[in-house]
């Protein structure tokens, strides 16, 4: 398999196909894109690139291409066994697959107003009042899943699986704008960027040459 990636600094969504594939257990490359270089336009013209529009991740598999870092965890889960990515009891598979799609189509104001840069962080200040509201339903998702399913585990249904894969980008968020988060939740924070696929990436991020100027500015 080969994945195509961008910046593991910037890119959000990659973040996601990559835990993806970590988290799969199958061997893959890895290509790193530099988002918005001067090769960029060019580079999204290619043949790798033509089933996504030009967008990352975009998985190839032999023949099959997945572009989408959702369809990428489906697709690996009919590969492995999806008890590799979801919950084995049906309620907790549930709430954690409407989670998924939730954070997949939901959140703009936060994801807009607080691009993910996992090399900075910047002064705290009071996030704009539809980002609150964003962070709120963050805060209720994460409690629930926690409160129900749990159990002795770090992490929202206890093992790491999707629904961590697709919020991860939301705790990096959290910690380089320094924003309001429930009590509860600093553990699972410090869960999430304590995983060793997390280490792993954080410390590609730092060791990019790459710099987007637009993404290092504070809060927008």
């Amino acid at each position: 398999m080969k994945l195509i990636i961008g910046n593991k600094a910037y890119s959000s969504w990659s973040l996601r196909g990559w835990l993806a594939c970590k988290q799969s257990g199958i061997s893959f490359e890895e290509v790193v894109v530099p988002l918005y270089d001067a090769e960029w336009d060019r580079r999204r013209e290619g043949a790798e690139f033509a089933p996504s529009s030009g967008k990352v991740p975009i998985l190839w598999d032999g023949d099959a291409v997945v572009w989408d870092s959702l369809a990428i965890v489906d697709y690996l889960a009919d590969k492995v066994g999806r008890e590799h990515f979801w919950p084995a009891d049906d309620a907790a598979r549930a709430m954690a697959r409407s989670m998924a799609a939730e954070m997949h189509s939901s959140f703009t104001a936060l994801r807009r107003k607080h691009p993910m840069n996992i090399r900075q962080q910047f002064p705290a200040q009071r996030p704009d009042d539809d980002v609150i509201v964003d962070l709120a339903r963050v805060m209720e998702l994460w409690a629930q899943a926690r409160a129900r399913f749990g159990g002795d585990g770090a992490y929202l249904f206890g093992d790491f699986g999707a629904a961590d894969i697709m919020f991860a980008p939301v705790v990096t968020r959290i910690l380089t704008y320094q924003l309001p988060i429930a009590r509860f939740a600093a553990a699972y924070i410090d869960a999430v960027v304590q995983h060793p696929f997390l280490q792993d990436w954080i410390a590609a991020a730092q060791e990019e040459d790459w710099v987007i100027e637009q993404f290092e500015q504070p809060a927008r």
